[in-house]
């Protein structure tokens, strides 16, 4: 037992490939993702702050780096899968927690095993800073989407991420962070070489007047 083990198993993380299954013309790690997770966080706390908002940078970097962690037990499993159902999000949850707790109570020392019952619990709350994490996420998994159907992967599974993914982000949308990424960021994407041929304008607009309609 020792912290050798929890050190060893960040490069883990490195060969644990989001989207399994699916061709992709560029491959992302669960590390990459929660190293870009938490940039994003970064400037989206920023923009909160901007707006006159407090934010506990210590929660919300925590938060970020830490929230994928428990993908080293169970592997990457697919947004539309993962969020099928209700009750099969809930047992992948429950599988998450007791494997992370396993873990920390056979790896960790037991002087820092409260340390990381925190840092490694869910980290998407109703606090500000779960929030910006959850919104900080789904921005990350639209970026990976969004490249694929850029690229012309034809796998419609990236279409269907880009759209639950732009529908989640959109349920934050009364967040200063979320009202800059509508309306500096998402245009900017759009306005990419080769989208205005692809059906994500079209998507996009769809989902902005099906948030805006169900509000």
């Amino acid at each position: 037992m020792g912290i050798h083990q929890y050190f060893q198993s960040l490069s883990d993380l490195e060969n644990i490939y989001r989207c399994p299954g699916k061709f992709k013309y560029q491959e992302h790690s669960v590390a990459e993702h929660s190293y870009k997770v938490t940039s994003i966080a970064q400037f989206f706390g920023a923009v909160e702050e901007e707006a006159g908002n407090e934010v506990n940078w210590r929660a919300l970097y925590e938060k970020a780096l830490n929230h994928d962690y428990s993908e080293l037990f169970i592997g990457d499993i697919k947004t539309p899968v993962k969020y099928a159902t209700t009750e099969l999000r809930e047992m992948l949850s429950e599988v998450e927690e007791s494997m992370t707790k396993n873990f920390i109570e056979r790896e960790i020392p037991e002087t820092y095993q409260p340390v990381y019952r925190h840092l490694l619990k869910e980290g998407k709350d109703s606090t500000l800073e779960g929030k910006i994490l959850a919104i900080s996420d789904k921005v990350d998994l639209l970026y990976e989407s969004f490249g694929e159907i850029q690229k012309g992967n034809p796998e419609n599974i990236f279409v269907e991420i880009y759209s639950e993914a732009l529908a989640t982000i959109y349920q934050y949308r009364e967040m200063a962070s979320v009202k800059y990424f509508l309306k500096e960021i998402l245009p900017d994407m759009l306005a990419e070489k080769g989208i205005e041929k692809t059906e994500l304008p079209q998507l996009t607009t769809e989902i902005t007047t099906k948030a805006l309609r169900d509000a």
